[in-house]
């Protein structure tokens, strides 16, 4: 295998020389891949909710609104998969499973601070051309 080949399971290999930035608006890009799954609105919004302590999975469901059961459980398999967060089975009766994030998925919820705070910023501006752009398009 070629010094900056990566391998994906389901995807095929990608190749980049060290140091350069490979094209990212290529469809199996490593990159662009996380990046669609990582900007998933989900994703974003769990991570948020899990930066404040594990939870179980019902409690994210509660609190996350207009997720669905089945939405939740492949996003949260997805972000376990790529090392966001933890996934602890409790034996009781029933089964206790508890989400948490990990160190890698704070780490993420940090870079995406500043998105959140522009979005709060800005929610004024984007609904003024929103309306505006509705106005004109009657």
């Amino acid at each position: 295998m070629q010094e900056g080949t990566f391998l994906s399971p389901g995807y095929s290999p990608v190749t980049a020389r060290t140091g350069e930035r490979g094209n990212v608006y290529a469809a199996q890009c490593p990159t662009r891949l996380l990046l669609d799954r990582i900007a998933d609105k989900w994703t974003f919004l769990l991570l948020g909710t899990l930066a404040n302590g594990p939870m179980r999975f019902n409690a994210l469901k509660r609190h996350v609104e207009g997720v669905s059961q089945k939405m939740l459980s492949q996003t949260l398999r997805q972000m376990e998969r790529d090392g966001l967060v933890l996934r602890t089975v409790e034996a009781t009766v029933p089964v206790t499973v508890i989400y948490e994030i990990t160190p890698l998925g704070t780490t993420l919820v940090q870079a995406m601070q500043p998105v959140i705070n522009w979005a709060e910023t800005h929610m004024a501006q984007v609904a003024e051309a929103q309306m505006a752009y509705d106005r004109r398009n009657r």
